[in-house]
């Protein structure tokens, strides 16, 4: 924040406040000749207005109201720039990537600041921790039978995975269904630690340059047609004439290849659409998936037991 917003809130806060106890002190004393508890001369409906003070109990508790404010003020960040007496702060909201996070927190630490989240996150490490140490050291097999370390796995993928897989696990379109056994980069836990642990890049170019906007719907009507979909077959056939442009990835069979992330395009499971038009699009201009790295966000503990829960929603 530049100095001029941050002394336009430090004056307008301190403002209001200079304000508002004017504004109760001048309600506390009489400026009329009328004595206390007598009339003011005015009447409506019956009513007559009485020169009467305000509650002495509800102007000590404004005047507490006013001084604690005032305290608040100067102990916690709330001034424009001011960071308070106390040295606190909610979290290091001015870090952009984990790296500088990291450094934040070590920096607070070494300065004796108390940072709420780095402190929160301190306490439930040291709480939780050895739990996740615990189920950990069960081979990823054993959580994904363990029904309190499935738990576990299920809230952890709920507050890091549901964003892009949803709540249930069953993704979206560009987001793989974690439930129907089907994984481009293999399924096996190993594999989907691998995955957890490293994260993924899938690549699918564009292959208009090469095919041409013909040669676009006939492999369209090609790959349909692995997956027993009925297509021209005209089409298809003229598709599988240059089927040796795709076989690099998805295999002579199009079985797909886990070591690349090429999909199997003969299950009828499609990540970004298997409609005519969906599929046209994938190969007119490619598509690109990112799949981020989780060991340096969540750590091997935690990633391994979200390994044995997202295994568990495929077990048979």
């Amino acid at each position: 924040m530049s100095s001029f917003w941050s002394w336009w809130i430090i004056v307008l806060t301190l403002g209001s406040f200079v304000a508002i106890a004017a504004l109760l002190w001048w309600n506390m004393k009489n400026f009329t000749d009328v004595e206390e508890g007598e009339s003011m001369g005015h009447e409506f409906d019956g009513i007559i207005e009485l020169n009467n003070p305000l509650p002495r109990w509800w102007t000590i508790l404004f005047w507490v109201c006013l001084a604690w404010g005032l305290l608040y003020l100067l102990l916690y960040p709330g001034l424009g720039n001011f960071q308070g007496l106390l040295g606190w702060s909610s979290s290091n909201q001015h870090v952009r990537s984990l790296e500088e996070s990291r450094q934040a927190t070590l920096e607070a630490r070494e300065a004796g600041l108390y940072v709420a989240y780095d402190r929160e996150r301190a306490r439930a490490e040291e709480q939780y921790g050895p739990i996740f140490q615990q189920y950990a050291s069960l081979e990823i097999e054993e959580i994904a039978q363990n029904r309190e370390a499935v738990r576990i796995g299920q809230r952890l993928f709920l507050q890091n995975c549901a964003q892009c897989h949803g709540s249930d696990a069953r993704g979206s379109l560009g987001f793989p269904n974690l439930t129907d056994g089907v994984f481009n980069w293999g399924g096996s836990a190993e594999h989907i630690y691998t995955t957890l642990m490293e994260g993924r890049v899938g690549e699918m170019p564009s292959f208009y340059d090469q095919l041409g906007e013909q040669g676009i719907r006939e492999m369209t009507a090609y790959v349909l047609s692995l997956s027993g979909r009925t297509v021209d077959r005209d089409l298809a056939r003229a598709g599988e004439e240059n089927w040796v442009v795709c076989a690099a990835c998805h295999g002579p069979d199009g079985r797909g290849n886990i070591a690349l992330g090429a999909p199997d395009l003969t299950n009828n499971v499609w990540l970004y659409g298997g409609s005519q038009r969906a599929i046209e699009e994938t190969l007119r201009y490619g598509r690109n998936g990112v799949m981020p790295r989780w060991d340096s966000i969540l750590g091997e503990d935690k990633v391994k037991i979200l390994s044995g829960y997202i295994l568990s929603l495929n077990a048979e």
